[in-house]
């Protein structure tokens, strides 16, 4: 696929410190619980008449066998659309097309991130209330007033902050269950990242709001550091559910409260940068595990910091135990060149992205030898802000 930067106005998550003077907190209502659908189809009928159903090809006939018959029960006339490759803007666009030939009045997400993320946007661009129905544990997209668009490739152009959260929110956990471990397991390192980056962008902040974000960020750390490995054990257990509520619905809280200063630095940046040279070959959260890594390796290697050495030291062991990606080869790019490499740290490091939220600069080589080194041992001649990419032949591919 093609390494060209995007020519889009922006590659960055961040928004606009004035977006803290209107935060976005939480979806209208939350229906959680086991084969809530049914009852849940009386709230979305108080929404609409006609739904629009924007899903994935893989969760469109979840949709057609589980949402599409109670939907009908409650006299709504439906209809499902694919959002296609990915949010991208030629999707849509055809959803948008497509609701309006239907006469839509709201919108219906169903599926992973980027389906829920492409039915939030949509409705917004149409004016139209939109209900999230996550079909994995992934992302906390089915709660977030956020929407992140990509090219059809895969590659992350800009995201959109969104004018409210959902207006209703079905978290159902027998569809959770039906989907692929992976998927849970990438929502916990989404999840968890929440903490690594909050904490640095915002810790010293004394905004109520923006404390009670980071100590949220801090408390999901806990709940998911103490309890994935056994929830992965026994999905539908009781601890399962603890995790997906931890993935789905408290991380969205993080930046609910905190706004876009608690959202994202270094981890979510170097996930921005990686899509430009692996597409789809691994998921959001995975890559965001990944750019925790990264980041603390900087706070390691540029500050000095020991506790980010510890902590990474903590992660990897945490991930060992889930099975979350600790290196390159993890997310399919062990073959990776080093100019794809150069590549994908060029676009983390664009102006206004987020990693430059952390509290010192980062020069390109520095980054990238943060990124082919997030597994080597605590070393306390890291401690030096003469970083050389020196070695990364060991790790890259010329």
């Amino acid at each position: 696929m093609s390494n060209k930067i995007s020519t889009q106005p922006s590659l960055s998550t961040q928004t606009s410190s004035s977006s803290l003077l209107t935060l976005t907190v939480s979806p209208a209502k939350v229906i959680r619980g086991s084969g809530v659908l049914q009852a849940a189809a009386v709230e979305i009928a108080y929404l609409g008449s006609r739904p629009l159903i924007v899903a994935g090809k893989s969760t469109l006939a979840i949709s057609q066998e589980k949402l599409q018959p109670v939907l009908e029960a409650q006299q709504l006339h439906t209809v499902q659309a694919s959002y296609g490759a990915d949010c991208c803007e030629a999707s849509l666009k055809s959803l948008q097309k497509r609701a309006k030939e239907h006469k839509a009045d709201v919108i219906i997400g169903v599926g992973g991130g980027k389906a829920l993320d492409t039915a939030k946007l949509v409705a917004q661009q149409l004016k139209l209330p939109v209900v999230t129905i996550p079909t994995s544990g992934a992302t906390c997209a089915a709660w977030s007033a956020l929407s992140n668009v990509y090219s059809e490739d895969g590659a992350f152009l800009y995201d959109v902050g969104l004018s409210r959260c959902p207006d209703l929110l079905i978290l159902d956990y027998d569809l959770i269950k039906t989907a692929p471990q992976h998927t849970l397991i990438a929502g916990i390192g989404d999840a968890i990242a929440k903490w690594y980056e909050a904490s640095v962008s915002s810790g010293h902040l004394q905004d109520t709001l923006i404390i009670a974000a980071v100590q949220q960020a801090r408390v999901l750390r806990d709940i998911l550091l103490q309890k994935s490995a056994a929830a992965l054990k026994e999905p539908g257990s009781e601890v399962w559910r603890e995790v997906v509520d931890a993935t789905v619905l408290l991380a969205g809280i993080v930046g609910g409260l905190g706004g876009a200063q608690c959202r994202t630095v270094a981890a979510h940046a170097v996930h921005n940068g990686l899509t430009h040279i692996s597409g789809h070959g691994s998921i959001h959260g995975e890559k965001v595990a990944f750019g925790i890594l990264v980041q603390l390796r900087l706070e390691e290697m540029l500050q000095g910091n020991q506790l980010a050495a510890s902590a990474r030291q903590q992660l990897l062991k945490f991930y060992t135990e889930i099975g979350l990606p600790q290196k390159l080869s993890d997310l399919g790019l062990g073959n990776i060149t080093l100019g794809e490499l150069q590549t994908s740290a060029e676009i983390a490091l664009i102006p206004n992205s987020d990693i430059h939220r952390l509290p010192f600069k980062v020069a390109l080589e520095q980054l990238m030898a943060a990124m082919v080194s997030t597994t080597a041992p605590i070393d306390s001649r890291d401690t030096t802000n003469r970083v050389s990419p020196k070695g990364m032949s060991d790790e890259v591919e010329e």
